[in-house]
């Protein structure tokens, strides 16, 4: 592609490299750490969120294999170098020098990251992704890693919300029609596989990522036949072993019943009556009526499937209200995150070597503390009692971990808490890369759905309500927290914007 674009995008853009899959910002501030003589400077930085989504008590990490895939392919080809080259300051000369472009054509990550697994139970302020390496490339990692991690974290959450309304019920996802475009529809499905959708209706994405696939018809199968008994006798013969019928083209108890008198010429020919499927009208209502009509003609084992808008809420208050449905099938509100289209992810640096070689802690600040980051090389470290985790801490691994461990509530310091020897405790961010190699073998996606299971049912149910959930206690290692104030403090009396782990230890005004 060179000036106009004569090709289809989606054929052109599922062809190239993505080393470009960044802010312009980055660009510009990576050529100025090499003019600066800056880009090799080692750096951490830490990638987090500050609110849960949903108005919710939890989050599920999710992204990660993507974002192994992203570091482990990176590279600027010479179409890349090329387009950067055309770039053009206010003073209509290049804006990149030649030794940069070079710099980058010949650039390869060498970066040590840290992350949780997918499929972790996550809260505000906890690093999800530390990345320590060269300035540079921490920097231009920012951009693709909020990309990778934000948008599947979001989605995740969102259906493991729905697991919860639906308890065993079976889900299946089919937002594909209404997804974000391509990548959108694809991480969207592998997201809410993830959080606990049972199949997905996107087929690229069974064929990609193994997920189980299901669906039923449209409404346009009914209509191209002459009446409603028809459509769904054509598609028993069609689908014997698959047939779910959409009852509610026209009136949605009669199609119930024809649906039954086509479920009897199955049986005579030694097959099932699947399910019927709900798309309008008073769902609970109507799920009542059907299955009243199904049980009476001896239908019992035959599903209602039931779609129409729905979320974790509806499902919640249908079951209050007494509904048959035992499929649920979700699309727009899930795959959209239609409620908080979002997650707040952001990515700050966190500490960087002097000349010296030592670590000088840096924080943003903010006259909103909730927006006020985290200095230091941080690690996660969650404590359970009885097998039922109970707090996480966030400490600084150059400072370490005391046992017993005192934390500060980051957002208020007058709540803190002792946590004792007795409780057990495990880090929550492992390597996965050690200076660019992958060191990390991600799991299968099975075993990534079961994992964001397992990690719920190990919290209190206070926190997994949809309604004012219970605020999981997060706090800062008491070390960290007085480290944090102290530079703080230098900011705002203008002193510099930094400070040393060895400073802190010695300050005895923190």
């Amino acid at each position: 592609m060179r000036g106009t674009l004569t090709h289809s995008v989606c054929t052109q853009l599922y062809n190239t490299s993505l080393g470009l899959l960044t802010d312009f910002y980055q660009m510009t501030m990576a050529s100025g750490y090499l003019k600066h003589g800056l880009a090799e400077r080692e750096a951490t930085f830490h990638m987090f969120f500050r609110r849960h989504p949903f108005q919710g008590g939890f989050t599920i990490a999710a992204g990660l294999e993507n974002l192994v895939d992203f570091v482990k392919s990176f590279h600027l080809n010479a179409s890349d170098i090329e387009y950067l080259a055309t770039l053009k300051g206010s003073d209509k000369e290049p804006l990149f020098a030649e030794s940069f472009l070079e710099y980058l054509s010949q650039m390869r990550f060498t970066v040590d990251i840290e992350a949780v697994p997918e499929g972790t139970v996550v809260f505000p302020y906890e690093p999800l992704v530390r990345v320590r390496g060269p300035l540079i490339q921490c920097q231009l990692l920012e951009t693709p890693l909020l990309n990778l991690i934000n948008f599947p974290s979001l989605i995740a959450t969102k259906a493991a919300r729905m697991r919860l309304a639906a308890g065993d019920d079976q889900i299946l996802e089919f937002g594909l029609r209404r997804a974000q475009g391509i990548d959108g529809s694809l991480t969207a499905s592998r997201a809410a596989y993830i959080g606990g959708c049972d199949s997905t209706s996107n087929v690229l994405a069974g064929k990609l990522f193994g997920i189980p696939v299901a669906g039923t018809h449209s409404h346009s199968w009914v209509m191209v036949f002459d009446d409603e008994t028809q459509a769904f006798e054509a598609f028993a013969d069609a689908m014997p072993a698959n047939s779910i019928f959409l009852v509610d083209t026209y009136d949605t108890l009669a199609g119930v019943e024809r649906a039954i008198e086509v479920g009897q010429q199955m049986r005579e020919r030694g097959h099932s009556l699947a399910g019927v499927r709900l798309d309008s009208g008073d769902l609970t209502y109507l799920s009542v009526q059907a299955r009243k009509l199904l049980d009476d003609a001896g239908f019992r084992e035959t599903k209602i499937v039931a779609s129409n808008e729905l979320d974790e809420n509806l499902i919640t208050e249908m079951k209050h209200q007494g509904t048959k449905i035992t499929v649920w099938g979700v699309g727009t509100n899930l795959v959209t995150g239609k409620d908080n289209p979002a997650l707040d992810g952001v990515y700050k640096l966190s500490a960087i070597r002097d000349e010296a070689g030592e670590w000088q802690y840096k924080l943003k600040l903010s006259e909103q503390m909730r927006k006020v980051s985290n200095p230091g090389i941080l690690q996660v470290s969650r404590f359970s009692r009885n097998g039922e985790y109970v707090a996480d801490v966030i400490y600084d691994t150059e400072l370490g971990l005391p046992s017993p461990c005192h934390i500060v509530d980051p957002l208020d310091s007058t709540r803190s808490k002792d946590l004792g020897r007795e409780l057990d405790h495990q880090d929550l961010l492992v390597p996965i890369f050690r200076e660019g190699s992958c060191v990390y073998e991600c799991p299968s996606l099975p075993t990534i759905r079961q994992r964001a299971q397992d990690q719920l049912k190990r919290f209190h149910r206070s926190i997994k309500r949809f309604v004012n959930p219970h605020q999981y206690v997060v706090g800062m290692e008491q070390n960290l927290y007085d480290l944090k104030v102290g530079l703080i403090n230098n900011i705002r009396h203008g002193a510099p914007a930094r400070i040393t782990k060895n400073a802190s230890q010695q300050d005895n005004n923190l």
